[in-house]
């Protein structure tokens, strides 16, 4: 059934270090041999031995159109062309930059990088720049790329710094960053008295989606925006993921929190690199070349990414499918819920618009910690009950499943059919 796929898996591992170009990409959390993809359409992917698969993963979120969107390939094939890339301004970075401010107001001035990872390292520069502060707090479970002062993890006390979760990073480097738990706004505000005018920034996913989908508890965003403001501290929200992806302006529109800078990646770019960061003029002002704070891209502002991001951007607004989004990932979740208590198996379910994760644990997952205890084994037999049938989902306990609007009503009714006859094996 998957016979190319094992063999390119193999081939792959003399070539690229574990056979992939991102970890979390070889079925390592999950067990078995990653699918190498051939080509999508629509809602659907299909590997190199010819299997269709619905597709929850939809590239880890962008595809919100669904895949190939007819729109999104006429620009993309116009835009390749006339070159694909120039390394000089162009008429489509400052449209999309215009867009991005229209749908997000918090965002006076915006940066076009290359990723998320670029998006969120440049905010953290910045902000430590406007401050003149070196310190900053992320949440246990929230990431926000691979930069080495981000990749730390919780150690134990009432206060902790930062230790590397990654080999080849220095101590020295996360000595500054503060880990605080997700939804603990008591730990937030002891971590403020002891070092608030230390503090440059609070960095969050205002919904994280790499711990699995965990939602903020109500009034924790606003409780982070307004100890911020009293330290003067500065708000960084990454939206890379929920940009976009829960309404035209985000997060940050949802729930009516408005922070200082914003990160934006994923389906900013239709499906093709990009990261962005924005904020207050006064503090974008810094960037260079209008202030001291350096970041440069050769591929910033890329032709072919903006093209599709305009675009993308342009069919949200005319479409405006939150709604119908919301409507069909709460039938499908509603529906697993259903199935899951009709089985007598521990889980639950966590959602906020076109996004969610099953937790197999019976208790409810606000945090970390919480997302830790899910039963991964059970998750594990349950991706690969689903894969067998042709669904898609994360390979991984730990990640969203997103929805799109090329999933059809039928797609959502065949896949809880198939998780019906999954479920109960389990």
């Amino acid at each position: 059934m998957n016979e190319r796929s094992t063999l390119l898996f193999k081939e792959a591992k003399n070539h690229i270090p574990g056979g992939v170009n991102s970890p979390v990409r070889a079925f390592g959390a999950v067990g078995g041999t990653p699918l190498f993809i051939s080509s999508a359409k629509g809602p659907r992917i299909y590997d190199v031995d010819g299997n269709s698969y619905i597709d929850f993963v939809l590239s880890w979120g962008p595809m919100i159109l669904g895949h190939s969107h007819p729109r999104i390939v006429e620009v993309l094939v116009k835009a390749a062309a006339n070159g694909t890339s120039y390394g000089a301004p162009t008429e489509w970075e400052l449209e999309l930059a215009r867009l991005i401010k229209e749908f997000i107001p918090s965002i006076e001035m915006v940066r076009l990088v290359s990723s998320g990872t670029e998006a969120t390292m440049s905010a953290i520069r910045l902000a430590r720049a406007f401050t003149q502060r070196n310190k900053i707090v992320k949440f246990e479970g929230c990431y926000h790329g691979h930069v080495d002062y981000l990749l730390v993890k919780a150690g134990s006390g009432a206060t902790t710094f930062g230790t590397p979760d990654s080999p080849g990073v220095p101590e020295d480097f996360t000595k500054y960053t503060l880990i605080a738990p997700f939804n603990d706004r008591e730990f937030l505000r002891n971590l403020f008295k002891e070092y608030g005018k230390d503090i440059a920034c609070v960095i969050v996913e205002p919904v994280c989606g790499n711990m699995g989908v965990v939602l903020p508890e109500e009034g924790f965003l606003e409780d982070i925006r307004n100890i911020t403001e009293r330290y003067e501290s500065l708000l960084i929200f990454d939206e890379v993921i929920t940009g976009f992806r829960l309404s035209l302006g985000g997060a940050q529109q949802l729930f009516k929190v408005k922070p200082d800078i914003t990160c934006l990646g994923k389906i900013l770019g239709g499906g093709l690199p990009i990261g962005a960061y924005g904020g207050r003029g006064e503090i974008m002002q810094m960037v260079s070349p209008s202030g001291p704070v350096y970041q440069a891209g050769t591929l910033s502002g890329n032709p072919l990414a903006t093209r599709a991001g305009i675009e993308t951007l342009k069919i949200l607004k005319d479409l405006n499918p939150y709604r119908d989004l919301d409507e069909k990932t709460a039938y499908l979740c509603e529906n697993l819920n259903r199935l899951l208590k009709k089985y007598g198996i521990e889980a639950s379910i966590n959602r906020i618009g076109s996004m969610f994760t099953i937790f197999f644990t019976s208790e409810k997952v606000s945090d970390y910690r919480s997302a830790l205890r899910s039963d991964r084994k059970r998750y594990s037999a349950f991706f690969h009950g689903m894969l067998k049938k042709g669904k898609y989902f994360a390979p991984s306990q730990f990640e969203a499943a997103f929805l799109s609007i090329a999933h059809s009503a039928e797609d959502i009714e065949d896949t809880i059919k198939d998780a019906d006859q999954v479920l109960k094996g389990l």
